[in-house]
């Protein structure tokens, strides 16, 4: 019965499939595929997963740069998190590095360490910069 509790922490990824990387696993390199994976072990490298979701694990600890759809912290990671739709940095998570998201949800308890970088459609910031520069230009002339 004493198993039973960590596989709790292992989410339903909304996948049939999902690999997994068990507890006692320790792994370097670079992952990539077509579906989702849990990371319940240790791992270094780089993880793309573009499409699909990434989930560390109450024991997973990673280091890495991580590129996913959606990635989901219970464990520790060290190194940048890239998700296209949300990071969740849950209580139990430890993440030290940058996240860039169209979302981030860090739970009460969780440990954050790094700067965000919310991502929209189209990059409106990124327009918004280069409009707001002659504005600033011809207010400076009007001076």
């Amino acid at each position: 019965m004493p198993d039973a509790a960590p596989r709790s922490t292992t989410p339903t990824v909304g996948s049939q499939g999902a690999s997994l990387l068990g507890r006692s696993m320790t792994l370097k390199g670079d992952i990539s595929g077509t579906e989702d994976l849990v990371v319940e072990g240790q791992f270094e490298g780089t993880i793309d997963v573009a499409d699909h979701t990434v989930t560390v694990g109450a024991q997973g600890q990673v280091k890495s740069e991580i590129r996913a759809r959606h990635v989901i912290v219970h464990g520790a990671v060290t190194g940048k998190i890239s998700a296209r739709e949300k990071i969740e940095i849950r209580r139990t998570g430890n993440v030290v590095g940058d996240l860039v998201s169209a979302g981030v949800a860090i739970e009460d308890g969780a440990y954050f360490k790094g700067s965000i970088e919310i991502l929209r459609e189209g990059r409106p910031e990124a327009s918004r910069l280069e409009a707001a520069r002659p504005q600033a230009a011809s207010a400076k002339g009007l001076s």
